[in-house]
């Protein structure tokens, strides 16, 4: 039987668990409440950055040390960095659940040393590089400056080349003893393990910690109808990010918007799929909800030929209108909503799919859902919410930002 645990350490780390006797697994992580929406302009890109610090060890682990335990133990592990956290996470048998805490809690206090840091500036400035010869990255990243002009969410996860490049060392441990600090991170585990034997390990491993500067700010995203066409002529597609307002993630509509994104967008099944990509009119045309902090965002990709692109606007300002005007079918809500059940089962028969669910709702939210209470809340979406949602949200296009060959009606 499923059973939830938590605990608040005298520094402020909050440590939560999911116990399943049944799990083969265990999975643990730390989740930080930091990322690109928390950074001043002249550190942007240091939460990316830091992550990959992490991983260079400490002065009792060095990198080589990092890499090669976690493969004696045949761990699964990653980091990752969004605009509003960094996850550190491993999945693992349950007896080696001791010395991956020894060593993540390590990792979330690297060295930080100076020749470790000019050596992963070189690699992150790769690495944006790589990432601006993808233009669904390009895309998405200026769609987003555009439509959270002024906002923290408008930041750039990778930052810029002139950021990384003036980005010293002290900088970053600056930022480290602040957004690192216990008060702001969740130490999350899932499967097959003892909670009180967990939380002692909690407590020799990050009890000493210094308490930091836990929260962030949270001013109103007020995005306003913005439209840019980057002319790129040696591509061959053009590639198109629309976004319009949407819940935030603490707002109860999120659960009929997911529901929507799902019956309109779902790539390979949703409205515009069956409208466009199925009809060979576009290479790909989905649509996503995302829940952030203090806001939220319908966010539509299109990949289209060039010459198509004006007429696939067309059409899905057409299926907009008519989906914000009628909603769904009673018939495509019911399927909705077996498909996210699918994906909640799915997701929670390992203890790595429960561990994501379970840190990011509670360092979000500081709520617990199960499993259980996921599957009804979704279940219990009806139409009169799916309506009030359209009234409050409908599906609209604030944000345009094209790039590639395509040139607007008018244009220059």
């Amino acid at each position: 039987m499923l059973q939830f645990h938590r605990a608040t350490l005298e520094n402020g780390l909050e440590v939560i668990g999911e116990s399943n006797p049944d799990a083969q697994s265990v999975a643990v992580g730390f989740f930080v409440q930091t990322g690109s929406r928390d950074e001043s302009p002249e550190l942007s890109g240091v939460s990316h950055f830091l992550e990959h610090m992490a991983f260079k060890g400490n002065d009792e682990y060095s990198a080589e040390d990092v890499n090669r335990i976690f493969d004696e133990m045949g761990a699964s592990s990653n980091a990752s960095t969004s605009e509003e956290l960094t996850i550190y996470y491993a999945a693992i048998l349950p007896e080696c659940l001791d010395r991956t805490m020894t060593l993540l809690s390590a990792m979330m206090r690297p060295s930080l040393r100076e020749s470790d840091f000019q050596v992963e500036k070189n690699v992150i400035l790769e690495e944006i590089g790589m990432y601006d010869d993808m233009p669904s990255f390009r895309v998405y990243e200026q769609a987003m400056q555009r439509h959270f002009c002024h906002h923290p969410l408008s930041q750039c996860v990778l930052g810029t080349p002139a950021s990384i490049t003036e980005l010293t060392a002290e900088q970053m441990r600056e930022y480290h003893a602040g957004r690192y600090g216990a008060a702001n991170l969740v130490l999350a585990v899932a499967g097959n393990f003892d909670w009180q034997h967990f939380l002692n390990l909690a407590q020799q491993h990050c009890g000493s910690w210094q308490r930091g500067t836990p929260g962030r700010t949270r001013p109103d995203a007020c995005p306003e109808s913005s439209t840019e066409f980057l002319y790129q002529a040696e591509m061959h597609q053009e590639h198109l990010i629309q976004m319009g307002s949407a819940p935030a993630g603490s707002d109860s509509l999120r659960y009929a918007a997911e529901v929507v994104a799902t019956i309109v967008g779902e790539d390979g099944s949703g409205q515009l799929y069956w409208e466009l990509v199925e009809t060979g009119l576009a290479e790909s045309c989905d649509l996503n909800y995302s829940d952030y902090d203090g806001s939220g965002a319908w966010m539509l990709y299109l990949c289209c030929q060039p010459e198509e692109t004006e007429s696939n606007l067309a059409c899905i300002r057409k299926l907009f209108e008519t989906f914000n005007e009628s909603g769904p079918t009673e018939e495509e809500l019911e399927q909705a909503l077996n498909k996210i059940a699918s994906r909640i089962v799915l997701g929670s028969e390992r203890p790595m799919g429960r561990l994501t669910s379970l840190g990011e709702n509670w360092i979000t939210r500081r709520e617990y859902r199960s499993v259980e209470q996921d599957l009804e809340t979704f279940r219990s979406v009806t139409m009169n919410d799916i309506r009030t949602l359209l009234n409050q949200y409908p599906l609209t296009a604030l944000t345009t930002v094209g790039l590639g060959p395509h040139r607007p009606v008018g244009a220059g």
